[in-house]
């Protein structure tokens, strides 16, 4: 017979989810209120199965040095770079927290988590070339982007891609923005580190438990129920502040929480798919993540990429991705979670959205409708000479995208957003990329709207921690270097592999 009894404990702190985001937000707590209780519950039996799991989207590192729907060409035939610098500062918040956590001790040998390698887009067709070329353009002078290069020359792109050049024809003009400054982030390695220091300063890691239900308690507080899905025991811990980094359980936690911010939001889940090669000879040939354009039409978490990535520091290949659907908000999840998840407060926000988005359902219905081959042909784009029986398909991670309301119906959002209570007693953090590799600027966020009494007397340890803060880097060049040259000591990336003239 199951355990049903109920315990009841407190904790200042719980954090819902076992991945990157409560694990970043544990550690940073635990740094700068190291008196406060920290409980973190994960619904599985390991730290960051979902969405943080490094073959489950979140393997990349982006910082905006290759991805192309991060400079988007405007109809004058200019590109907007916005949102590439946006994103690039927000990683280099990230790797100042990761240095500052390697010195000390918080983090182990950084190369368990973080290596160096080029970044690179690319793209076929003579309009392309001319876009990429206005593109490095504009980048290269930038003082977030130096050292990148524009490569345009067959030769020297067999030299530097063996793997994408082989049985190439080059009569189509091919071109490149290849920049050494880049990373690979094993986010799921780095979730549990995060999480072993949460652990070793006292606070309280539980695997297999599932939060349940939240519920406000009249003097503020939080009554977060909690069910072992081993045993069957349930338990009620009592919280001054809730954080929900569930990743695509975020949003039904959110509103059986009850809170007016996360009324109207609704969620649309897109499943995804990779190819993966592990043969060590095609492997060795490929040293890179190199990003393509997405087809027209297509959503921007729909851009190719090959990449390479290293786990347990082994090397891999990954190819994709192809989208799928389920109703599930969770890979784990259960089919029920979409339509669980409309209520009267965002039906008209989802009917909206549901009108208006043709395209991404036409997009989705194609791809639900390409077979395993089709999928080999589409990587040949990439890598001319694939053959199937070196690639398994492997099933990704899912993405819930945010729906706001939108007058009387509701738009659709690529992004991360973070949803605060006005009184900072909870947040939630909702959508998908650039997500991990931005979250301690996100994380960040959340201690500035949730904690307005306590923030202006941890600036100080802030600032050892993430030495810009408060500053744009874009704006600071003197800065930029000293902190690039910090962080590139600290983890260990190398000279010539990402240094700075």
């Amino acid at each position: 017979m199951p355990n049903t009894a109920t315990s009841s404990e407190k904790s200042d702190v719980v954090l819902i989810g076992g991945g990157v985001m409560s694990a970043t937000l544990g550690a940073l707590l635990a740094e700068l209120q190291p008196d406060w209780s920290v409980t973190v519950f994960e619904r599985l039996d390991a730290a960051a199965a979902e969405s943080s799991d490094p073959w489950n989207n979140a393997g990349t590192g982006h910082s905006a040095l290759c991805e192309l729907n991060y400079t988007p060409r405007l109809d004058d035939g200019s590109v907007d770079i916005s949102k590439a610098i946006s994103v690039n500062e927000q990683f280099q918040v990230s790797r100042q927290f990761w240095a500052y956590a390697v010195e000390n001790g918080i983090l182990p040998d950084p190369k368990s988590f973080i290596n160096p390698i080029p970044h690179v887009s690319y793209v076929q067709g003579a309009d392309n070339v001319e876009y990429l070329r206005t593109r490095y353009e504009m980048l290269a002078r930038h003082p977030l982007f130096p050292g990148m290069e524009f490569v345009d020359d067959a030769d020297e792109f067999a030299r530097r891609l063996p793997l994408m050049a082989e049985g190439r024809d080059f009569a189509t003009p091919v071109a490149l923005n290849w920049t050494d400054a880049g990373t690979d982030v094993d986010f799921g390695a780095l979730s549990q580190e995060l999480l072993n220091h949460i652990a070793r300063q006292g606070g309280a890691v539980y695997f297999g438990h599932e939060v349940r239900n939240l519920s406000k308690q009249s003097d503020g507080s939080w009554k977060v129920s909690v069910r072992n899905l081993r045993t069957g025991e349930k338990r009620t811990v009592t919280a001054r502040f809730v954080f929900v980094g569930a990743g695509g359980g975020a949003l039904p936690l959110l509103q059986k929480a009850g809170i007016k911010e996360a009324r109207g939001i609704g969620g649309f889940p897109i499943s995804g798919q990779f190819l993966r090669c592990l043969d060590p000879g095609l492997v060795g040939r490929h040293h890179a993540k190199v990003y393509g354009m997405a087809a027209v039409g297509a959503p921007p978490m729909s851009v190719p990429h090959l990449d390479t990535r290293m786990t347990d520091g082994n090397a891999g290949l990954l190819y994709g991705p192809y989208a799928g659907w389920t109703p599930k908000f969770l890979k784990d999840g259960k089919n029920t979670d979409l339509f669980k998840s409309i209520k009267p407060n965002n039906i008209g926000s989802m009917v909206g959205v549901g009108l208006t988005e043709f395209g991404l359902a036409t997009y989705l219905v194609g791809e639900l409708m390409n077979s395993y081959d089709d999928k080999i042909d589409t990587l040949r784009d990439f890598m001319p000479t694939a053959d199937g029986r070196d690639w398994e398909l492997i099933t990704a991670g899912q993405r819930v995208q945010v729906i706001r309301r939108k007058g009387i119906g509701g738009v659709l959002e690529f992004g991360t957003a973070v949803v605060t209570a006005a009184d900072g007693s909870i947040a939630g953090l909702l959508g998908a990329s650039p997500g991990a590799s931005t979250g301690v600027n996100a994380m960040l966020d959340v201690l500035k709207r949730c904690f307005a009494r306590e923030f202006s007397s941890w600036e100080p340890k802030l600032k050892e921690m993430v030495p810009s803060l408060g500053a744009k880097l874009s704006d600071n060049p003197r800065l930029f270097q000293e902190v690039w040259d910090w962080t590139q000591q600290a983890l260990r990336l190398g000279e010539g592999n990402g240094t700075l003239a």
